[in-house]
């Protein structure tokens, strides 16, 4: 708590990821990906990023966001992840994707001219694999907002729709009367 009290919150994360390996604390994926995102607000994310990866899963079965980039995660051209021209000259490195609805949360980076990519992401990019109409751009500061947005659109997606559960119901109870 000394780190957050004082304003270090690099080094808390630091000492939050050193904790879970050094003490084999097992985590959920869920909890990576947040993990992850706090990390990359804080600017820390490319060096925590490693230890996060190893630190024990929980053996839940975690529908939601889960981490997916690694180390050799190949960026892909922004226009292939959707019709924004903000997206025309940046790489899109998924990032974190949901396991219920199939969206990816991405980084949207800059080619630097020696080769790599830019530090800071330049937006993060929610889309649906294979349809480009599903973009949604986030400004360089809403990890947060686009981790969230991640989850509610997954919920609404997931919740039924009250006039096809009603039917649904209504054809059981139906068909439980015929028998």
């Amino acid at each position: 708590m000394a780190c957050w009290n004082t304003g270090e919150q690099e080094a808390g994360l630091d000492r939050l990821v050193a904790g879970l390996l050094d003490h084999r604390v097992p985590i959920s994926e869920t909890v990576r990906a947040e993990i992850a995102v706090a990390a990359e607000v804080w600017g820390v994310w490319t060096a925590l990023a490693p230890r996060l990866g190893r630190c024990l899963a929980d053996c839940q079965e975690d529908a939601g966001p889960r981490l997916i980039e690694h180390a050799d995660t190949t960026p892909l051209p922004g226009s292939s992840v959707g019709t924004d021209t903000a997206l025309t000259d940046l790489l899109v490195v998924p990032w974190i994707a949901c396991t219920r609805c199939g969206q990816v949360l991405a980084r949207a980076h800059t080619r630097e001219p020696w080769g790599d990519l830019s530090y800071l992401a330049r937006h993060y990019v929610l889309f649906a694999p294979g349809r480009n109409a599903s973009t949604t751009l986030f400004a360089p500061d809403s990890a947060w907002a686009a981790l969230t947005e991640l989850r509610t659109s997954c919920a609404r997606a997931q919740a039924p729709v009250r006039g096809a559960v009603r039917a649904s119901e209504k054809a059981s109870s139906e068909a439980m009367t015929e028998e």
